[in-house]
């Protein structure tokens, strides 16, 4: 009775810092979902609206992999609620911003408030887990998906109609995911992660040397190099492609690029359990390889086709980020907050990068030629075969 109230419990909090994340990532999507709005307002060019995504994903970038490893030393049990009090402020300040160089401190920001939340909760996702990592890292990461698949709706319908103002409204989302993370620090500092083991919460050992380890992470990054990409050009800039292609309207670009975020949603949480099931290389191999003939297809259609491809792309690209962290997990045990720290870092670092990267490239070219040029990114998954097979190794051993 005590091991199955203890399962539930930790059921409960995988749930809890699954749905932070949710309000987490709705919060920081709001930001790109009204880059149309702010273009306008500020008379901004695509390559300082991609200096905005590059100063919010590149301070998260910077500061993960450092916090990851600090709260691998010394665990923090309300430093979740810190970030998303950062975040809170980040969004009042863009609420108001009555410049650009103010926009970017409130993406700063929310930078900030990224970087402290997701290598802890990436943690506690994994302690609430009961072993079974891939599940509980993809439901940790459908959380974030899907709540940043809702931020365009919200934009689109919310403020859109109601200006720059109305993202303060937004500060309450970010206060009620406050709430949350301050108890469910309660339950972290009080041991309740240490109830549940109805199975093995620990990894075991990867029979892999040092320096497989270090070509393997090498890989890792390159893949997600290649994943991120291609994701800032959807992100940060497919709502101005399908309106300067197919001349949509601001609204009906943003639900488009919902139907996309909410199909990476849905691929974020196949991952997880498909890597438990067939192995994390499978799922890394079928993601990131798998989608090229999709991505080279999509710059040279019509938009129903668009649409379509763009539903396929997002499905299939987003369910590598579960497997690739478990796998990097797997390969360093007991680095788990220097770990997640560190490919959430390059997650976000890439995007940054890549969102300055093709917003100068569409302001020397088109916003098309970007799309030409990025179909061609899902090529990198071939290094997928430097991966050494963990499972078939730790089986041997």
């Amino acid at each position: 009775m005590g091991r199955r109230q203890a399962g539930s419990a930790a059921f409960v909090v995988l749930a809890a810092i699954s749905f932070c994340h949710l309000l987490n990532d709705l919060t920081v999507s709001l930001l790109p979902a009204i880059y149309p709005v702010l273009k306008s307002a500020f008379d901004l060019s695509f390559g300082q609206i991609g200096l905005i995504t590059l100063v919010l994903q590149g301070i998260a970038s910077l500061l993960q992999p450092l916090v990851g490893l600090y709260t691998d030393r010394k665990p923090q049990p309300y430093s979740l609620a810190y970030g998303m009090g950062c975040t809170l402020f980040g969004v009042c300040l863009l609420a108001y911003a009555p410049n650009y160089p103010v926009l970017l401190a409130g993406a700063a920001l929310l930078g900030l408030g990224a970087s402290i939340f997701h290598p802890e909760a990436s943690r506690l996702a994994q302690l609430a887990s009961g072993g079974a990592h891939g599940m509980a890292q993809s439901l940790f990461q459908l959380g974030g998906s899907f709540g940043s698949s809702i931020g365009p709706v919200l934009a689109a319908f919310f403020v859109l109609p109601r200006g720059q103002t109305s993202l303060a409204w937004f500060a309450l989302v970010a206060l009620l995911a406050m709430v949350i993370l301050v108890m469910l620090g309660n339950w972290y500092r009080n041991g309740g992660h240490a109830a549940p083991r109805a199975r093995s919460s620990t990894v075991p050992p990867a029979v892999v040397a040092k320096s497989q380890v270090r070509r393997a992470i090498a890989v890792l990054v390159a893949l997600i190099f290649s994943k991120y990409f291609y994701l800032s050009s959807i992100t940060s800039y497919y709502i101005f492609y399908l309106m300067h292609r197919f001349a949509l309207p601001t609204a009906t670009a943003q639900l488009y690029l919902f139907i996309f975020l909410a199909a990476a949603a849905a691929g974020t949480f196949v991952g997880g359990p498909v890597g438990d099931r067939f192995g994390r290389k499978v799922v890394i191999w079928v993601s990131i390889l798998g989608v090229l003939p999709f991505t080279l297809a999509l710059p040279y259609v019509g938009l129903p086709a668009t649409v379509a491809l763009s539903v396929v792309i997002g499905l299939v690209l987003s369910s590598a980020f579960s497997a690739i962290v478990v796998y990097a997990q797997e390969l360093m045990p007991g680095r788990v907050g220097m770990v997640s720290g560190l490919f959430f870092g390059v997650a976000f670092g890439m995007a940054g990068i890549g969102a300055a990267a093709l917003g100068e490239l569409a302001d020397l070219t088109s916003i098309e030629f970007v799309y030409r040029v990025c179909s061609f990114l899902p090529l990198i998954g071939l290094l997928t075969a430097l991966l050494p097979n963990i499972e078939a190794r730790r089986s041997r051993a």
